[in-house]
């Protein structure tokens, strides 16, 4: 009998992840996904735009209220969006 060196599928998918250079693509695109949930349903209907670039989220908010208010919850938001996808994917969260 062969004796195999066994992994499981998801230490295989991160090991292969990390060499092509696609986990950190894949975690920014899991945050920007989990922005409606952690930011809450009212805040995606007056969210328009999301991009990551230099580890800093930008958020275009249409309510100017509320830009107001979530410029100020902004470390909160970061620590919970990070936390929502188990890395320290984004440093700070720029709404505009």
């Amino acid at each position: 009998m062969f004796r195999r060196k066994v992994q499981p599928l998801s230490e295989v998918m991160g090991k292969l992840l990390r060499q092509q250079g696609l986990e950190m693509p894949l975690q920014q695109k899991r945050l920007i996904d989990a922005w409606d949930e952690v930011a809450g349903s009212t805040v995606a209907c007056y969210t328009a735009e999301k991009a990551i670039r230099n580890q800093t989220l930008f958020v275009k908010i249409v309510n100017p209220a509320l830009r107001a208010d979530l410029a100020m919850m902004r470390s909160e938001l970061v620590r919970k969006l990070n936390a929502k996808v188990g890395g320290m994917v984004i440093a700070d969260l720029r709404v505009y």
